[in-house]
């Protein structure tokens, strides 16, 4: 019988290819989504990416989606005192373990293993340790279609922003660029491949830039009159 579990969401590729990674297996059973929503800007912290697409990304894919909020500059202690109401209200369900889609940084499963084994919890891993080269290079070949929605200018050229991830963003990456941006070179929206439902509909809408650093590309979804017959939307 397979264990049920909560995946950390975020809407990018690595929860993409979390969720994948399970479907493979005999050990897991998705219950739902978790994400963290940034208040007031109503989007997914870094990412960038509106509470709405979210939440039809969920759709498309089958899945309850739980929607946290966590005010703007919240310490860490804050943060934790919101999740833990959150995550022991799954426990009492019968969730006891929690996905994420981190790759290599020890230090930031070490903080999630922690927290969660206060609540006598547990976090899983599927991608731990893969190579992020194959793993981009599996992502587009199984046919997910995301697209990029902010980059660090610090260590990559800010035009990266609003491309498609696909084999030729991976050929023009800086060779000092993670291939997945394991170490927050940029960021993603999944909006379309072998687990979904139906196309996540939505347009590219403005670039802004934020503390000199972090270039966005706002995405807005596509309203339902506005979508075409067939499923197929303005593409991006």
């Amino acid at each position: 019988m397979k264990e049920k579990v909560l995946l950390s969401w975020s809407g990018g590729k690595d929860s993409v290819l979390a969720l994948y990674e399970l479907g493979k297996g005999a050990d897991y059973q998705p219950e739902g989504l978790l994400t963290t929503i940034s208040s007031p800007s109503d989007r997914v912290n870094m990412h960038g990416v509106r509470r709405a697409l979210i939440e039809q990304q969920a759709r498309s894919l089958g899945l309850p989606v739980e929607l946290v909020s966590i005010p703007a500059g919240a310490t860490d202690e804050q943060y934790q005192s919101v999740m833990l109401q959150v995550l022991l209200k799954y426990r009492e369900i019968g969730i006891w373990s929690v996905v994420f889609g981190d790759v290599f940084l020890e230090d930031v499963r070490e903080y999630r293993q922690s927290r969660l084994s206060k609540l006598e919890m547990k976090g899983v891993f599927p991608l731990w340790q893969k190579n992020t080269l194959q793993m981009a290079q599996e992502f587009i070949d199984t046919g997910f279609r995301a697209v990029i929605t902010c980059v660090d200018m610090n260590v990559l050229d800010g035009s990266f922003v609003g491309r498609s991830f696909d084999h030729g963003f991976l050929s023009e990456l800086p060779a000092n660029t993670d291939p997945c941006g394991e170490n927050g070179e940029f960021h993603s929206f999944v909006y379309d491949g072998p687990l979904f439902q139906h196309e996540v509909l939505h347009e590219k809408g403005e670039v802004v830039v934020i503390d000199n650093r972090f270039r966005c590309y706002d995405l807005v979804p596509v309203p339902s009159s506005r979508a075409v017959p067939g499923g197929v939307g303005q593409q991006t």
